[in-house]
């Protein structure tokens, strides 16, 4: 499993420091860009540059300002099932209820810490394999 992760210029520093505790952890950890801080950046081209490379079970971290933004931007691609999180709770049963397999984050709205958090959550809880789990899965993927 590897981790792709990508943040604009609001998510730009937090970003940063989620990898360095990433590679602490001993995570298998890509930066996505933004690779400098640039205020005319845009949240779809570096959420896409995210989710384009996950295959099979990597992850993607996505950051902006609110974290609406990447969000919807991560959802628009076939495969992706991207949360938005702001709570430990909510992250785990999303997860595991909902087999995200992005997180997106508002690094305007919480601080390092959950964000470290929240990211720990996401990466060691495992999706549900239970029937009723796997069915609504499957019929979101028939949406797209």
């Amino acid at each position: 499993m590897k981790i792709y992760i990508g943040a604009d210029h609001r998510g730009f520093e937090m970003k940063n420091k989620l990898i360095e505790f990433l590679i602490e952890k001993n995570y298998s950890v890509e930066d996505c860009g933004a690779y400098e801080l640039d205020i005319t950046d845009d949240y779809p081209e570096i959420t896409a540059s995210v989710v384009e490379k996950m295959e099979g079970d990597d992850l993607g971290i996505v950051l902006c300002g609110s974290g609406i933004g990447v969000d919807i931007a991560a959802n628009r691609f076939n495969g992706i099932r991207s949360g938005l999180g702001f709570d430990e709770h909510q992250v785990k049963k999303g997860r595991e209820d909902d087999a995200i397999n992005v997180l997106a984050l508002a690094a305007d709205e919480i601080t390092l810490e959950t964000a470290q958090k929240l990211v720990e959550v996401f990466i060691t809880t495992k999706p549900l394999t239970k029937d009723r789990y796997v069915r609504r899965q499957e019929e979101l993927d028939e949406l797209t």
